[in-house]
């Protein structure tokens, strides 16, 4: 099924380990076959990567958008996921449910619900 992507002037996106600005006004895309896709809104940099949950969805992310190390990032994200897990078990039921979607190959799927896991892990650290 082909995906349609508009974007705004100067939003950026990663299709396949490529960072891409849309430098014009605007821009209607589509892509009529698989690739490995994230809009500016759900990528999370290295800087950014400062808590226990973000580093999981780093980890998952890289694995995403580099499927030729997808095996050593996907061995970080089951090590960062399993030390979130036990350190927030609370989290557990949505952690097994992000490590079920990675491990049927759902890497895109795995990191929507990974977004949940850093809400989760926000509301934590704000009752803390």
């Amino acid at each position: 099924m082909p995906l349609k992507l508009t974007l705004s002037k100067g939003e950026k996106f990663i299709v396949n380990g490529a960072v891409i600005k849309n430098d014009g006004d605007g821009a209607s895309l589509v892509f009529e076959n698989q690739a490995h896709i994230l809009r500016q809104k759900d990528i999370l940099t290295t800087e950014l990567a400062t808590t226990p949950a973000a580093r999981v969805y780093m980890a998952l992310q890289c694995a995403y958008l580099f499927p030729e190390r997808q095996d050593e990032h996907l061995s970080d994200f089951h090590r960062l996921l399993d030390d979130f897990a036990h350190a927030a078990p609370s989290a557990e039921e949505l952690a097994s449910d992000v490590r079920a979607r990675a491990e049927e190959g759902q890497l895109y799927i795995a990191l929507k619900l990974c977004r949940q896991l850093i809400e989760h892990e926000g509301s934590l650290l704000t009752h803390a």
